[in-house]
């Protein structure tokens, strides 16, 4: 619980100014998109503190979790850096919550 507590506090900062840096930049420069983030395994309830976890996360909004497909629709405020996104929610989100939640790894 705290590692995933440190993460999002982290997170939280990292994406603040990321996001303070996309809103300043020249027009023309943000990319706003869709992605989705496989959560594997993860429980409903588990999926929705992630759901949670990536809105409360500047840049990112969760729209909708798929419980069939076992993915969360995200919307990105700077979609040309989706793979970077999606690996940091999987590496300081999505682990911790498997552990959390006795899931497999």
């Amino acid at each position: 619980m705290l590692l995933l507590l440190a993460n999002f506090m982290k997170e939280l900062v990292l994406s603040g100014w990321t996001t303070a840096r996309v809103i300043l930049a020249p027009r023309g420069q943000v990319q706003p998109g869709f992605a989705r983030l496989d959560y594997g395994d993860l429980g409903p309830g588990a999926a929705s503190l992630l759901g949670v976890l990536a809105t409360l996360t500047p840049g990112t909004t969760s729209l909708e979790i798929d419980i069939e497909q076992h993915e969360i629709h995200l919307h990105l405020l700077d979609a040309s850096q989706a793979e970077a996104t999606l690996a940091a929610i999987q590496r300081d989100f999505v682990r911790p919550l498997r552990t959390l939640s006795g899931a497999t790894p």
